[in-house]
């Protein structure tokens, strides 16, 4: 199977992340991806990274969400598309899953806020496995997938053969440009990106926008903790991977022992 990862810049605003979000879409879809996934809070865009950020509503994200239905439907692939989200409770960070034929099978929210977030979104409270052509995934949003690593142990121990992670590192006004993967030079952030799939056994994809000094890139790791594809570094397009189910096994996480831990 065939998966895309997203690496737009960031969206001056709603209609410039959709147009955005059509192009690398139709990229993916050209090179029979079967599924994309864009990075963290992509519709409307990430807080404090647009210039003149624009009023939401339920409508207005709406909207955008059957925009990206008919863009996936259009395209014949399935679509990781973080957004925010209005709840009961308020504003949620999530990440919905829609069908290549356009619908929508549910979300995933962020559970665990970074701190600096505790102003801007409220926690979600569940977790979601999804399936796509035979594809099983969990997602985990930025600082949970990056941070409390049950999230992805949680979707490996229930089938998931992958985990999506979109997620946000970096800066557009400062900051030091890497030039090799995994460098010890770099953030953390790529280390756990490889932890994250050869302590589960699984494969590990995130998605990161494509800033000037971004400190992670959008990768994608195989269940023996080699990363097989990323994105170049202060530069924006989708990747292409190539996963083979049968060696997502889930392996190591299901030899976990929770009754070993009284939490």
């Amino acid at each position: 199977m065939k998966i895309a990862i997203a690496t737009p810049s960031f969206p001056k605003s709603i209609n410039d992340g959709l147009q955005q979000a059509e192009k690398l879409i139709k990229d993916a879809a050209t090179q029979q991806a079967e599924i994309i996934c864009f990075p963290e809070s992509y519709i409307p865009g990430y807080p404090g990274m647009i210039t003149d950020p624009e009023p939401t509503s339920p409508e207005i994200l709406q909207s955008a969400l059957n925009e990206v239905c008919r863009m996936a439907a259009e395209n014949n692939i399935a679509v990781v598309m973080p957004m925010d989200w209005y709840g009961d409770t308020g504003l949620l960070n999530i990440a919905h899953v829609i069908s290549q034929t356009g619908d929508v099978l549910g979300y995933q929210t962020k559970n665990q806020l970074d701190p600096s977030e505790d102003t801007i979104w409220v926690p979600g409270t569940q977790r979601n496995i999804f399936e796509v052509n035979g594809l099983k995934f969990g997602i985990t949003i930025c600082h949970e997938g990056f941070r409390y690593p049950e999230s992805v142990r949680w979707a490996a121990r229930n089938g998931a053969h992958i985990v999506f992670h979109p997620h946000f590192s970096g800066s557009n006004t400062e900051g030091v440009l890497p030039t090799e993967w995994g460098s010890m030079a770099n953030p953390y952030y790529e280390k756990a990106m490889m932890m994250r799939a050869l302590e589960n056994t699984i494969y590990f994809a995130s998605s990161n926008y494509g800033s000037l000094y971004p400190e992670s890139a959008s990768s994608v790791i195989a269940p023996d903790g080699t990363c097989i594809a990323y994105q170049a570094y202060g530069t924006t397009g989708v990747i292409i991977a190539d996963i083979d189910l049968e060696k997502a096994t889930g392996y190591l996480a299901k030899r976990f022992k929770p009754q070993l831990y009284n939490y």
